[in-house]
């Protein structure tokens, strides 16, 4: 739908006898002989939970699981979007799959055959879905893992028809590999960890892939190299495994087995046998080095070289040492409208920094890796050892010191991560991450858990201790029992925030606010209707209300939302949000919001958005298009504009906000790109072409671009026209 903003609104203290003003944070905080100390009992709570759960799910029978057995080949098939009579196995499965939505636990109304074999270097899986016309099998996404994001309730690659296999390799029943591959054969791979709760697209693997459409069925085959993944090694062994299809034409995801409440959800797998993992063959280690050649307006060229090193000790261990790595090519920040006083957390897309990025995935986030900026070296460890699972990353940058006469300071950073796999999919993790700049030492140390009592019911919490040079000592931590289903979600969480702990968690973290006792709720619900002009009815009611650690209504906030899905394909969402908010001063904000448009669902679709309301004594007006087409297999464009208005406008908000995102595909791995925006509230332009052959995908490749005006979100640069060239080899 329409571009989702977003403010916060609070209450003023009565007496201000106790009270300062801090311009800094632009809030009224306690004075320090006021602030409380922190409670300890949080630990308490967090430990009695974790056992009892332990305690409660040990005792309870391990439920019976379905299982498929695989066949063990010599010849690999090949993976040309063909079944050739005899070059698979027999079927593991070929029947309809069952609904998870919109008709869950009922079949299919479309068969899948499933096929599954081994060699002693890859796992291969194929598909044939089929339909009664093929004509209106609908096929857009050209990008490799698609243009977006994935969560529980689904990917990218979901809006077009789709085949995937999900596979958990250590059988911990809490997190898996995702490989999902559309009619047109675009791959996205991703890890699912906390059992289905995080889905993370950033991970990438070597792996083929070949699709064909037909009269009545596309085909799909998959080469997943074992080298890709982590396992235990050994005979007959067993993984975790789930298949899904996706059918846009009328809003379906079914899968295999039966569906649990969360389409990702690990523990409900079935299990694929007869894995012969004693013996594999692959190769261990890969080597990529690059040089980039860079040439700016006023004819002055640079070089630079650097490269990765990848090695797998074993099954089980993966090890990657990057030296200069290259960020010059990254895709910008895509400009945003920010309402509220808060910083946003902006997504990574540095290549070393996301893969094993689910793992680091908190409420309170204590590792945020765009607080590091362009880094000399790096290096990092993920690995399993039984139950547990653990990673490392170190890595120095030089930075800016705060005087600048100080010149440039060396900043080291540390990350530790481990997690215990509990019964039910459940899981127990500690995260430590510093960083040391000019001596001193920031970051913090915590424990935080993810609890599977039911199907249904389940609890997340953490807890974190801070150390540093403002916070020293300080907690974090917060408690959400929850209820999911298919179509229902329902939590209430309470989180607690010290005063002064946000300096030294954002040196490596991201915390957008201190000093915060808050109560958040959030109801959501999702009806399917059988008949009549409107398919699918989503509702959603959410509140937060918060104070200071010293009592002081700071800020709540309430918001209601209901969207229609029409059988006609059109949609209409309906948002209202009032507000109350501390700053200066007291503040009420509150906005209404309406969005229309239609979606073919074969990768055309047009969105309208509209909204006013009155946001820190402005009246505000928001309106925006958004429109996403693909005119054909290879080529597809989308275009975006949002207008904000502010009356009266102090701060010189006011703005237009254009993005144009296009691609041409001469196939999967030889692409042109250009994005282009603009931001009329700070001057910015900015413009990006790219054209790239991955002649040994993913990693080596010949990239050419042109960039000028690249710069983070919310900033002008000033790069002027400047020309690129990268070659990356894989040995």
């Amino acid at each position: 739908m329409g571009r989702s903003t977003h403010f916060s609104v609070g209450s003023a203290p009565r007496d201000l006898s106790h009270y300062r003003y801090d311009r800094k944070s632009s809030r009224w905080c306690p004075t320090r002989s006021e602030t409380r100390a922190p409670s300890g009992w949080p630990v308490l709570l967090l430990v009695c939970t974790c056992t009892l759960l332990t305690s409660f799910a040990s005792s309870t029978r391990a439920q019976e699981r379905p299982s498929l057995s695989l066949t063990i080949v010599e010849d690999a098939p090949s993976i040309d979007g063909v079944i050739a009579p005899g070059e698979w196995p027999d079927p593991v499965l070929d029947e309809p799959l069952t609904q998870f939505e919109p008709e869950k636990g009922e079949p299919s109304p479309f068969r899948t055959t499933i096929h599954v074999a081994q060699t002693q270097s890859a796992l291969y899986v194929a598909f044939a879905a089929h339909t009664p016309d093929g004509a209106r099998v609908a096929a857009a996404q050209t990008t490799r893992d698609g243009a977006g994001e994935a969560n529980a309730l689904g990917g990218p690659l979901d809006e077009d028809d789709s085949v995937a296999v999900l596979l958990d390799t250590f059988s911990d029943r809490r997190s898996a590999y995702l490989f999902q591959v559309n009619a047109l054969a675009t791959q996205l791979d991703g890890r699912i960890t906390d059992n289905g709760r995080t889905v993370d697209l950033a991970w990438d693997a070597a792996w083929k892939s070949a699709a064909r459409r037909f009269a009545d069925r596309y085909v799909v085959e998959i080469e997943i190299p074992l080298v890709s993944l982590r396992f235990q090694p050994g005979e007959d062994r067993q993984w975790g495994v789930s298949f899904l299809r996706t059918v846009p034409d009328r809003l379906e995801t079914s899968v295999w087995p039966a569906p649990a409440e969360n389409r990702y959800r690990v523990s409900n797998f079935g299990v694929l046998e007869g894995l012969d993992l004693e013996q594999t063959s692959g190769k261990k280690w890969q080597l990529i080095p690059y040089a980039l050649g860079v040439v700016d307006e006023d004819g002055e060229g640079d070089v630079e070289v650097g490269g990765d090193f990848r090695f797998q000790p074993s099954s089980s261990l993966g090890l990657e040492l990057t030296i200069n790595p290259d960020f010059a090519l990254i895709e910008a920040d895509v400009e945003v409208i920010n309402l509220s006083r808060f910083e946003l957390r902006i997504p990574e897309k540095r290549t070393f920094f996301l893969e094993g990025s689910e793992t680091y995935e908190q409420r309170i986030q204590q590792f945020n890796s765009r607080r590091i900026g362009d880094i000399t070296w790096g290096a990092k460890a993920i690995g399993t050892l039984g139950k547990t699972s653990y990673s490392a990353l170190v890595t120095s940058e030089d930075r800016q010191s705060e005087d600048p006469e100080s010149g440039t300071e060396r900043a080291d950073y540390g990350v530790l991560r481990v997690q215990r796999s509990l019964p039910r999919g459940s899981s127990l993790g500690l995260l430590a991450a510093s960083r040391k700049l000019e001596g001193e030492q920031q970051g913090s140390v915590g424990l935080d858990t993810t609890l599977f009592f039911t199907d249904t019911l389940g609890l997340t919490a953490q807890l974190t201790q801070v150390h540093g040079i403002a916070g020293d000592g300080g907690l974090a931590w917060f408690v959400r029992p929850a209820y999911d289903s298919r179509t229902t979600h329902f939590h209430i969480g309470y989180t607690n925030l010290d005063d002064g702990i946000r300096r030294d968690i954002n040196a490596i973290g991201f915390l957008r606010d201190d000093d915060r006792r808050e109560w958040d709720t959030r109801y959501r619900r999702t009806f399917w209707l059988e008949s009549g002009a409107v398919e699918k009815v989503q509702a959603i009611a959410d509140y937060e209300r918060y104070s200071s650690q010293e009592g002081v209504l700071r800020g709540w906030e309430a918001q209601a939302q209901v969207e229609l899905v029409f059988r006609n394909q059109w949609e209409l969402e309906l948002e209202y949000t009032d507000g109350f908010e501390l700053f200066e001063k007291e503040f009420r904000n509150e906005r209404v919001e309406a969005s229309v448009g239609w979606d073919s669902r074969r990768g055309q679709s047009i969105f309208g958005t509209v909204g006013t309301g009155t946001n820190f004594d402005s009246d505000l007006t928001l309106f925006g298009l958004e429109a996403d087409w693909r005119v054909n297999d290879r080529f597809g464009f989308s275009y975006e504009v949002t207008r904000l208005e502010l009356d009266p406008d102090p701060e010189g908000e006011t703005t237009w906000i254009h993005i144009l995102e296009s691609s041409y595909f001469f196939n999967p791995d030889n692409f042109i790109k250009l994005f282009a925006q603009t931001n009329d509230a700070i001057d910015k332009v900015n413009v990006q072409a790219l054209w790239v052959w991955r002649f040994l995908p993913p990693f080596g490749s010949i990239q050419v671009a042109y960039q000028t005006g690249t710069s983070e979100r919310g900033e002008v640069s000033d790069q002027g026209d400047t020309l690129f060239a990268k070659l990356s080899w894989v040995f």
